[in-house]
C-alpha cells in the first residue's frame, strides 16, 4: 500500500517503522530537521521536509489530483497540521486518512471526524487508559494488546507458584485442553526465542501469548496464580486526562468498583469531582506514604501514577508496589524508560506513544477492527504478515502437517468472506484458506524458508 504518514516525532516513527516491516510504500513528511535525518537515516521510507499541512508540501510526497497514495496517517504532535492535512488528502482522492488529536474534544463523539471526513480519528490518552485498564483487569499480564472485541496479545511472567513452571509447551496444552493460546515468544533473561512444542518454561520467562478474552482471567491464574482475582479497588495518582479515562473506562466495565483520584492540584480535584461522582477525588500528594496507607494502597487492587512527570511515576508506582498494591502501573512519555521493568519491582510500564502507535498500527492492518494491534518491541523475533495465495501448498493443510521451520510459528489469522471478517488463533488442527492474512512469527535466518512453505512470492 502507498501511504503517506505527517510525523516524524516518536509516534510517527514507530508507525513508519513498523508498517515498513510490513512491506508498505512509505513517504514521510517532517519540518524538524533533525527528524527527517533520522528517519532518513534509519527507516527505509522517502522523506519529505516540510510542514504537512501544506498542499505544496503533500504534493512533493506524492498527494496530486491524480494521486496514487492510498492512505494518509497524520500524526504531529499539533491538530491543526493533522486535521488539515487530513481534509487536502481526502480531497484530492486518498480513500483513507487517519489523524490523532491531541484534544480530547476531537474524539469525545464521532461528529467531528464524520463532518472533516476523517475516516479515523484516535487519543493518545484514550489509547492509554484502553491499555492500563485492560491490564488492570487481567491482573497477571505485564502487557496487554487488544485486537478486537474477542481476542489479544499478553505478556505473562511465569510464577514460581505456577502450574506451567518447568512445563514443556506440549504438556501445557494437553493439561488445559480447553485454552486456546499460543505462546509466540518466550523472553528469559536478556534473551528470548520463538518457542517449540519440547521447550519448557521456567519462573521469570516473560510469555508472550494470544489469547481469546473470554478465556483470559484463566489464563491469567495459569501464570500468575496469587493475581487471579476480581478487580475491586483501584488508586490512581493524577487528576489529568490519562486518569480520568482509565477511571471512566474503569467504571463502565466494572460494576461496583473503588476508584480513588489524588492529585496535588485543587482545581483539578474539584473539576474531576463534579464530573464523577462515583470516584473519590482527593486533593493531596502521591508522594505522601501517610496518605497513601490511610487511603487503601496496601490492600488496592491496583495502583496507577499518571502525572506529568516520567520519573514521578516510576517513583510512586514502585512505593505502591512495597505498599503492598496488588498490581502497581507506571504511565511514561520516554521510550527508554520501558526497559526499566526488567530492574525494578512493578507491574507494568504504559508508555503514552507506544500506545498511541499501536491504535494507528492496528487501524492499517485491521481496518474496521476496534481494537488495537502492534508488536512490542520487546519481541526479537521478526513478525510478517502474508496474504496465502490462491496456488499456495499450505493451503488446506492442518498447521500441524505443515513442517514449519524451528524458529516460526503463525500466531493470527484473519479470515475474510462475504459476510463478516473473523480473527482467531490457530491450533495444530486449524488449516489455511487463500486469501488469510496470517501474522508470521519467525528468526530472521528461517524467514524465507518459512514464506517458501506458505507459497508466499519474496521477490
Amino acid at each position: 500500500m502507498h501511504i503517506v504518514i505527517v510525523g516524524a516525532g516518536e509516534v510517527g516513527f514507530s508507525v513508519a517503522r513498523n508498517l515498513s516491516q510490513d512491506g508498505h510504500d512509505l513517504v514521510l513528511v517532517e519540518e524538524n530537521p533533525d527528524r527527517a535525518a533520522k528517519a532518513e537515516n534509519e527507516l527505509d521510507v522517502m522523506v519529505v521536509r516540510g510542514n504537512g499541512a501544506r498542499p505544496n508540501v503533500l504534493e512533493k510526497a506524492g498527494i496530486t489530483e491524480e494521486t496514487s497514495v492510498e492512505m494518509l496517517i497524520a500524526c504531529s504532535s499539533k491538530d491543526e497540521v493533522n486535521i488539515l492535512a487530513c481534509w487536502i488528502a481526502k480531497r484530492r482522492g486518498v480513500k483513507r486518512v487517519i489523524s490523532r488529536a491531541v484534544g480530547m474534544e476531537f474524539t469525545d463523539t464521532d461528529s467531528w471526524s464524520r463532518e472533516l471526513g476523517i475516516d479515523t480519528m484516535v487519543s493518545p490518552e484514550r489509547s492509554v487508559a484502553r491499555e492500563v485498564e485492560d491490564l488492570l483487569e487481567t491482573q497477571g499480564a505485564i502487557h496487554s494488546i487488544e485486537i478486537d472485541s474477542n481476542a489479544g496479545l499478553y505478556a505473562f511472567r511465569v510464577d514460581e507458584e505456577s502450574d506451567a513452571n518447568g512445563m514443556t509447551l506440549l504438556d501445557l496444552r494437553k493439561q488445559n485442553p480447553r485454552l486456546v493460546t499460543i505462546i509466540v515468544y518466550v523472553k528469559r533473561d536478556d534473551t528470548g526465542f520463538i518457542p517449540k512444542a519440547n521447550d519448557a518454561l521456567e519462573a521469570g520467562d516473560i510469555c508472550y501469548s494470544f489469547c481469546y478474552l473470554d478465556q483470559i482471567h484463566e489464563i491469567s491464574e495459569l501464570y500468575q496464580p496469587h493475581k487471579a482475582k476480581k478487580l475491586r479497588s483501584v488508586v490512581i495518582v493524577g487528576a489529568g486526562k490519562v486518569g480520568f479515562q482509565t477511571a471512566e473506562l474503569l467504571l463502565k466495565r466494572i460494576r461496583g468498583i473503588d476508584i480513588k483520584i489524588i492529585d496535588r492540584d485543587r482545581e483539578k480535584c474539584r473539576r474531576v469531582a463534579a464530573e464523577m461522582p462515583k470516584v473519590t477525588v482527593l486533593w493531596g500528594d502521591g508522594a505522601d506514604e501517610d496518605l497513601m496507607k490511610r487511603e487503601g494502597v496496601p490492600s488496592a487492587g491496583g495502583f496507577v501514577s499518571a502525572t506529568e512527570s516520567d520519573e514521578l511515576n516510576l517513583i510512586l508506582a514502585l512505593q505502591a508496589k512495597s505498599l503492598g498494591a496488588c498490581k502497581s502501573i507506571a504511565v511514561i512519555r520516554r521510550t527508554n524508560y520501558m526497559k526499566l521493568l526488567d530492574v525494578i519491582p512493578i507491574d507494568a510500564i504504559v508508555n503514552r506513544n507506544e500506545a498511541l502507535s499501536s491504535v494507528i498500527i492496528s487501524a492499517v492492518r485491521y481496518p474496521g477492527s476496534a481494537g488495537t494491534f502492534a508488536l512490542m518491541d520487546q519481541i526479537g523475533a521478526e513478525t510478517v504478515q502474508v496474504t496465502i495465495p490462491a496456488d499456495s501448498p499450505a493451503a488446506g493443510v492442518e498447521l500441524k502437517d505443515l513442517s514449519m521451520p524451528t524458529g516460526a510459528l503463525i500466531g493470527l489469522v484473519r479470515r475474510e468472506d462475504r459476510r463478516r471478517s473473523d480473527i482467531f488463533i490457530p491450533t495444530g488442527n486449524s488449516s489455511l484458506k487463500p486469501g488469510d492474512k496470517a501474522i508470521l512469527f519467525v528468526t530472521q535466518d528461517m524467514t524465507e524458508k518459512a514464506l517458501a512453505i506458505l507459497g508466499v512470492n519474496t521477490a
